[in-house]
């Protein structure tokens, strides 16, 4: 456990800029190979990363959105293929390789939200309005659609695709079988809104981050909550767990990233950050966590870029 602790010293970040304006979004794809961010220029980019750092990095704009690209994710199961979710009530399909856009669904409202089933045949996608709607990936139509009357923050599937989970704003989670979503447990989770949720690449866990400043982490075989991780003083706007399931990083608008081990519970390593974070994520493969937040102030441009934490320090 110390020498874990310790290994992630000697490691640095690295800065990648492109956007024109703050990234909101970034994902990796089912390799570890590319990632992609989304931000409020409208553009999506995909980059191709060398986990070990070598070479200089190209990256490919997307373009077609006319407003900010909340959220992106990649197909699980085709490390080309990357789905954005904007605020212009659209919901595109991209090949990484061309940056060519494959698919231009329009839906209802403003999407904040998208996910996909871990099989890679359904996308999940919600809305300002609190709306859910379920997109099948082979038709590009939406399947299920359903309004919910309180405020539906992240939405999840578990691995094996057999629940659905939605963070809302009454500090619950709710756990809906899938496809039938019919709730089976409405859990109280935490004292204030629950605004994101990741699942354990093992499927033994799921983590909760709530405005509560906590991240909870619970069990998914009979949906207990294990324990808590109490680094942050802010409201948790974003979590991941890294590809082994031994840690996970949140964030919020504390100036560090936390990094803490799942079973202690105990913080590893902090990254420091000069501005509240909008999204972390692992990658699948490798210890390297890219990180995005606002720009510092009005005055300094830092805006449009993200990191990558776990690189070798040179």
């Amino acid at each position: 456990m110390e020498e874990r602790a310790i290994s992630f010293k000697n490691l640095c970040s690295r800065e990648y800029q492109g956007h024109k304006k703050k990234v909101h979004s970034v994902a990796w794809n089912c390799l570890g190979t590319k990632l992609a961010s989304g931000s409020v220029d409208h553009t999506a980019r995909i980059w191709n990363i060398d986990p070990h750092g070598h070479g200089k990095v190209k990256d490919i704009e997307l373009k077609g959105h006319t407003d900010s690209v909340d959220q992106l994710c990649w197909d699980p199961k085709h490390p080309d293929v990357v789905a954005t979710a904007a605020g212009d009530k659209t919901v595109r399909f991209w090949d990484a390789r061309s940056g060519k856009c494959t698919q231009n669904v329009e839906l209802s409202g403003e999407n904040i939200n998208i996910t996909y089933k871990p099989d890679g045949t359904h996308i999940a996608v919600g809305n300002k309005e609190d709306e859910l709607t379920i997109l099948d990936v082979r038709k590009y139509k939406p399947i299920h659609r359903r309004k919910f009357n309180y405020e539906v923050n992240e939405i999840a599937w578990n691995t094996t695709g057999e629940l659905f989970f939605l963070t809302t704003g009454n500090g619950t989670v709710e756990v809906l079988a899938y496809p039938s979503l019919k709730v089976l447990h409405t859990l109280m989770a935490h004292t204030a809104g629950c605004y994101c949720i990741a699942i354990d690449p093992l499927g033994r866990y799921f983590a909760v981050g709530s405005a509560d400043s906590l991240v909870s982490l619970w069990n998914v075989s009979d949906i207990l909550c294990i324990r808590t991780f109490t680094k942050l003083e802010w409201p948790v706007r974003t979590i991941s767990f890294n590809y082994t399931g031994e840690y996970i990083a949140s964030a919020s608008e504390d100036l560090f990233v936390d990094i803490s081990n799942v079973q202690s519970g105990r913080s590893v390593h902090q990254i420091p950050c000069k501005a509240p974070m909008n999204s972390v994520e692992w990658n699948p493969k490798y210890n390297l966590l890219a990180y995005a937040g606002d720009d510092k102030n009005k005055y300094q441009a830092d805006d449009g870029v993200f990191r990558i934490f776990g690189f070798e320090s040179s």
